[in-house]
């Protein structure tokens, strides 16, 4: 148990450390190709944060276990709202910016609702992994005709950051895209090889494994800029930035998994946890169609309601009440 522990802390500090590096190079490679900052901030920023999420990902679907994979994104989003929401504006009032509702808002929940109805219909091919990724591409070309005809050229937050530190020269720039791509594989095999073997020792499942260890371990980049932009007095920028990663997560993360292998949903999963990654959705939802800020009193709650859904993760009764509720 004592090494397994460390594979998985080693794995996460790669995943972090590895996911810094790639963000940092590969946006000033886009940089040196020309691109614009907005494109930068839409695409290149939002692909190389989630990379954790997506190493891990296919990963575990190439090794023959995608529920870890699948978990890890049902996880993920849940914790983006729950648990980093809920900690940044621990930290500082959020006063989410107005019409976030209207258009990146409505695809997180568009998305989410399109993976649960795709839950239900059985096992997902590369047809609809290929669909997926083009949604998602339509998405952020979309995203970036309507910040154009804004007025908008520059990015806000996690982006602007990522700019600031870029490389200004192309060998740096190659250097960090090479060593935060083998930090990114070599972490999600340490993190899988662990928690896999923690998963075997306790008694739980691969999917349990995926909503709960790999899906904090990957938010922790999220988490950290979360916390950061807070402490700054910038919390704000974070809801836009977990919106985007939520997207991503599900159009983009489930859209590869499926290219790479086939997959479907456990039965404890369609049960419990979808409906819980659902129900987060919907309630950041109604908040940022309220106009209302997020203050400390519904941070106490969003973190409250994560720490239940990770107790009754663990808990055996539960876990036997749900395979009684699928017939298992």
């Amino acid at each position: 148990m004592v090494i397994d522990s460390l594979l998985v802390l080693g794995g996460l500090a790669l995943l972090v450390l590895g996911g810094e590096l790639l963000l940092r190079g590969a946006v000033g490679l886009a940089r040196l190709l020309g691109l614009s900052p907005l494109l930068i901030g839409l695409t290149v920023v939002a692909f190389a944060t989630s990379m954790p999420e997506l190493v891990v990902t296919v990963a575990a679907g190439l090794e023959g276990r995608p529920i870890i994979g699948v978990g890890n994104v049902i996880g993920s989003n849940i914790a983006n709202i729950l648990l980093i929401v809920g900690a940044a504006a621990m930290i500082q009032v959020m006063h989410p910016p107005r019409g976030l509702a209207k258009r990146d808002g409505a695809v997180m929940t568009a998305a989410t609702l399109a993976m649960i109805v795709l839950a239900f219909a059985g096992t997902l091919f590369w047809p609809h992994g290929l669909v997926f990724l083009l949604l998602l591409g339509a998405y952020l070309v979309g995203s970036y005709v309507v910040e154009r005809r804004s007025g908008t050229t520059e990015p806000a937050g996690e982006a602007a950051e990522a700019l600031e530190a870029a490389p200004q020269t192309w060998l740096p720039a190659v250097g960090l895209v090479l060593g935060g791509s083998v930090g990114l594989v070599i972490g999600s095999e340490l993190l899988i090889e662990g928690a896999v073997s923690i998963a075997k020792s306790v008694g739980v499942s691969d999917a349990v494994i995926g909503l709960t260890l790999v899906a904090f371990g990957t938010s922790l980049p999220e988490l950290a800029t979360a916390v950061v932009a807070a402490l700054r007095r910038h919390a704000d920028v974070a809801i836009g930035n977990i919106i985007g990663s939520n997207i991503f997560n599900v159009l983009g993360i489930l859209g590869v998994l499926a290219l790479v292998t086939p997959f479907e949903f456990t039965s404890e999963l369609l049960v419990f946890d979808i409906w819980v990654m659902l129900a987060a959705t919907a309630l950041l939802m109604a908040i940022l169609a309220s106009g209302r800020a997020i203050g400390r009193g519904t941070a106490l709650a969003f973190l409250a309601i994560y720490g239940i859904f990770i107790f009754v993760q663990f808990d055996t009764g539960f876990a036997t009440a749900v395979q009684s509720a699928v017939g298992l």
